[in-house]
């Protein structure tokens, strides 16, 4: 390493957020950036450590100490090789991952001051991008024709391994361009679609052809006319609340407002009926992980009244440790995102029992106060009632409660399934994996 002695004198600097009272009027991101003179002090923290867990606890298996040290010493060509040899996307997990690696690093597991590898991730590969480095690539084609259909994070990853392997990939998507929940899901204020339109033309430019609006349904036959397919296709069907007045105007699934003020975004228009919007309304999030929180962003921007964010589970522990989920496991601690920071109000072992509305709109939510109580037989705590039900005031209600795995029938043997469509919902930078996985396995059987 360049300066093995640098975590003993240097501290973890993050980037930040834009302030408040500026970012909550736009949907431009609201994570900043630090100085390239920072941004190499940074990485100069990364120290040599002798066994790197970040490779390990990392989907990819980013090599983080070979492209940090690289950093630190200004090569940035170098270290968007290094970085892009594991990561066919990292301007993608440069601004949405959890940072699974950094939970993992030797300076978090001892000092709870983990290298900067996210931010690190995102400003090498915007580097690349501003001063060329972004190499297209004319693989020479092996004569084989293959479809990817699901142009989301695995699809895409999938696409692009399969493409410089020599096959002729075909990408089909339901929708009118690509990203998956990438673009139709995480707020603009967290990844800007441009930077999944940069990329989409880096492969489009390597010899992927793309096909968007056409739905699949019949895999077996469509796989028919190609020596393999990939399906990439996410986990489309979200969790719903079937309690009494799920009926109501009002009540809307997370993705139903984070897809529409994407398009809306993008130039789409949608009339006042179709329209889901905050504006002006007590806003009840149901949900409490990262969807939710993108609920709650979106909900300000768009110039809501309140919102209050509910969770059927306890608070988790405050950190930076969970006693009872201890390394190697990642840490379930309390998180507290750029979205809470704009305004919440969060509550804990919260039960919905009711909508209530008048006139076919909602206006309220009857909710109770629950405990969990360990299973004398074992499995799952058993909730609990605590004290009275209470109403909610809410015009809009958003559900954010994950999606259910989707069930595949028997396919013909050249058929294969990865990502979310696979495995369920998970972390954008597991669905990369998987894709990358698959296309090995595609290869592996085509040869």
């Amino acid at each position: 390493m360049g300066n093995p002695k640098a975590f003993l004198e240097i501290h973890r600097q993050e980037a930040g957020y834009r302030p408040i009272h500026d970012r909550i009027h736009d949907f431009g991101e609201v994570e900043q950036t630090l100085n390239t003179k920072d941004r190499r002090t940074q990485a100069s923290r990364c120290m040599d450590c002798g066994v790197p867990f970040c490779h390990w606890a990392c989907p990819l298996g980013n090599k983080a100490p070979e492209w940090n040290d690289a950093l630190y010493k200004g090569d940035w060509e170098l270290a968007y090789q290094l970085l892009s040899a594991t990561n066919p996307f990292p301007e993608f997990t440069g601004r949405v991952c959890p940072a699974l690696c950094e939970k993992a690093c030797v300076l978090n597991l001892t000092e709870h001051e983990p290298t900067t590898n996210r931010e690190n991730e995102a400003a090498i590969t915007e580097g690349a991008f501003r001063e060329g480095y972004i190499a297209v690539h004319h693989p020479q084609r092996n004569g084989k024709k293959v479809a990817v259909v699901g142009a989301g994070p695995a699809g895409l990853a999938a696409a692009h391994d399969l493409n410089l392997m020599g096959y002729s990939v075909t990408v089909y998507d339901k929708n009118e361009a690509a990203g998956g929940l990438l673009r139709y899901g995480i707020p603009n204020f967290k990844l800007n679609k441009a930077i999944i339109d940069r990329r989409m033309k880096v492969l489009g430019e390597e010899g992927i052809e793309f096909r968007f609006n056409t739905a699949i349904d019949d895999f077996a036959a469509f796989a028919s006319g190609f020596d393999a397919v990939v399906i990439a296709t996410g986990t489309p069907q979200a969790r719903d609340l079937n309690v009494p007045g799920r009926e109501l105007k009002g009540v809307h699934l997370a993705l139903e407002l984070l897809s529409q003020q994407n398009r809306v975004l993008a130039g789409l228009e949608y009339s006042a009926e179709e329209r889901v919007t905050a504006k002006g309304k007590d806003v009840l999030v149901i949900g409490g992980g990262d969807t939710g929180s993108d609920c709650i962003g979106t909900a300000h921007r768009q110039g809501c009244k309140s919102v209050t964010q509910i969770e059927i589970m306890p608070k988790p522990p405050m950190g930076p440790e969970d006693p009872n989920n201890p390394w190697p496991n990642f840490p379930r601690v309390f998180k507290t995102t750029s979205s809470h920071e704009e305004g919440c109000v969060r509550r804990w072992n919260i039960n919905t029992l009711e909508f209530l509305g008048q006139d076919g709109k909602l206006t309220g939510v009857k909710v109770q106060e629950i405990d969990w109580q360990p299973n004398p037989d074992g499995g799952r705590p058993i909730m609990v009632p605590k004290g009275e039900p209470e109403i909610i005031q809410a015009q809009l209600v958003l559900l954010a409660m994950g999606f259910l795995k989707p069930q595949h029938p028997d396919y013909p043997d050249n058929v294969f399934v990865c990502g979310d469509s696979k495995n369920g919902a998970s972390l954008v930078v597991r669905a990369m994996a998987s894709g990358k996985q698959t296309a090995a396995q595609v290869n592996e059987f085509l040869k």
